[in-house]
């Protein structure tokens, strides 16, 4: 869930050992908060991972973890979601919003905290559960920069605002749950908002911020193709759904080849195609199951109307009547995750100040993942960053160059993410920008 944006893409390099940060007291602190909490809660989060609208223990250990120094709690927000506030005198109210849920995956890595659990999901079907996305980083750093900007008061003015989402993973609705659940009237709606990723593809103690799209568009869409049923031995005598469905698939991949520019990406995946009860019996219907990924607006239109005005004409030239031409039907999305640029600039000096011009690297995102943050700034618009944190090591990097074992991606059984220096990473990066937004006179 990554494709360069030519001239828009600002990247970063987020190193806490103390030869990139010199004596920088805040790497030190949190260096020794890992060491002395940190560490021990990342673990028990992995080992203890919860699928979406059922992160019950993990929202009760975060809102303890939350309320111990000094934040004022609700729980239930969302369903599970947790909201904590600090007020710490006049200035803005900033939101940091950390996702919580893992997925349904049974975890192979060989790790001494590995996920060992299963559990019941919210329509009753029990699975095994791992944070095979890193939330579990997430959710940890979200604790560590509530420790620090505890102890520091001092240095901000302001409230902050705390947010532990459920369901972005796997059901995908986490933060429009929140939001529907009167979140800026009941608590405040932020002046700013903060979010974070790990990735795996990032090396650790490195920070990636686009100055646009973060991450992509993401639309389920379903093509039903009627079909005229008929004996496989006498095709003539009905209207093939499979051949029909066939038929569009392949013409779907012209949107992007043809109709999208060279420069602008876009993804039309048909990742199911459902037909057919017998080999010698043609059906009356085929379902085709899309994901569509867009980093615009303007791409995601074009793509969303293409899809339709492919089906139903190439169903017509099939010669399926007008009443029986197929329908196109949305599952749900999410909008495009877009980084408020003049923000990025911000925040991003800060983070050049503190850490030097050596900090800066190069990434490109080589896919086009979704998120559901985009649901907590949009409506109404709070100007935002979301960006990501490296968690692999260089180590692991050059032996996977060398031939040896690859980097699992996200989602994989196998995903592995290394916890301290990503969640010291995350930390730092987020009260640097915390302290920049919410400066104290």
């Amino acid at each position: 869930m990554r494709t360069l944006l030519p001239g828009i893409l600002t990247t970063l390099a987020l190193v806490v050992s103390s030869s990139a940060q010199g004596d920088d007291e805040l790497a030190r602190q949190v260096e020794a908060d890992y060491d002395a909490h940190l560490g021990a809660l990342f673990e028990h989060f992995h080992a203890h991972p919860e699928l979406s609208f059922v992160e019950t223990q993990t929202a009760a250990r975060i809102a303890a973890e939350l309320r111990e120094v000094g934040f004022e709690v609700t729980e239930g927000v969302g369903r599970t979601g947790v909201v904590a506030l600090m007020k710490n005198g006049d200035g803005p109210l900033v939101m940091m919003r950390a996702d919580m849920d893992g997925l349904p995956v049974r975890e192979l890595a060989d790790l001494p905290y590995a996920s060992r659990v299963t559990q019941v999901s919210d329509d009753g079907v029990e699975m095994p559960v791992m944070h095979a996305c890193g939330h579990d980083v997430h959710i940890t750093s979200l604790v560590g920069t509530a420790r620090r900007m505890a102890a520091e008061r001092d240095r901000w003015s302001g409230t902050l605002m705390l947010l532990a989402q459920p369901a972005e993973e796997w059901r995908v609705s986490g933060a429009k749950a929140m939001h529907d659940d009167d979140l800026w009237r009941r608590f405040g709606q932020p002046d700013y908002a903060l979010a974070f990723h790990v990735a795996a593809d990032i090396e650790a103690g490195k920070l990636f911020a686009a100055e646009s799209a973060a991450y992509s568009a993401v639309d389920s869409v379903d093509v039903v193709v009627p079909g005229i049923g008929a004996h496989g031995a006498s095709p003539h005598r009905g209207k093939d759904p499979v051949l029909i469905g066939s038929q569009i698939v392949v013409a779907l991949q012209q949107l992007v080849s043809r109709e999208l520019s060279p420069r602008e990406p876009g993804v039309v995946t048909v990742g199911v195609f459902r037909a057919g009860t017998k080999r010698n019996v043609i059906g009356e219907e085929a379902v085709l199951e899309l994901t569509v990924r867009s980093d615009s607006d303007a791409t995601r239109t074009k793509l969303l109307e293409g899809i339709e005005r492919i089906a139903v004409n190439t169903a017509r030239a099939a010669g399926l009547p007008e009443d029986r031409l197929p329908t196109v039907v949305a599952r749900g999305g999410v909008p495009v995750t877009v980084n408020d640029t003049a923000l990025v600039h911000r925040i991003e000096a800060r983070w050049r100040a503190e850490l030097g011009d050596e900090a800066f690297a190069d990434y490109e995102r080589d896919g086009m993942g979704g998120e559901d943050f985009p649901f907590l700034t949009t409506d109404p618009y709070i100007p935002s960053v979301y960006f990501q944190v490296g968690g692999t090591p260089r180590e692991r990097f050059e032996e996977a160059a060398a031939g040896g074992r690859p980097i699992p991606s996200h989602h994989s059984p196998l995903f592995e993410i290394t916890p301290e220096p990503a969640v010291r990473s995350g930390v730092v990066a987020i009260v640097l920008a915390l302290r920049e937004l919410m400066l104290a006179e």
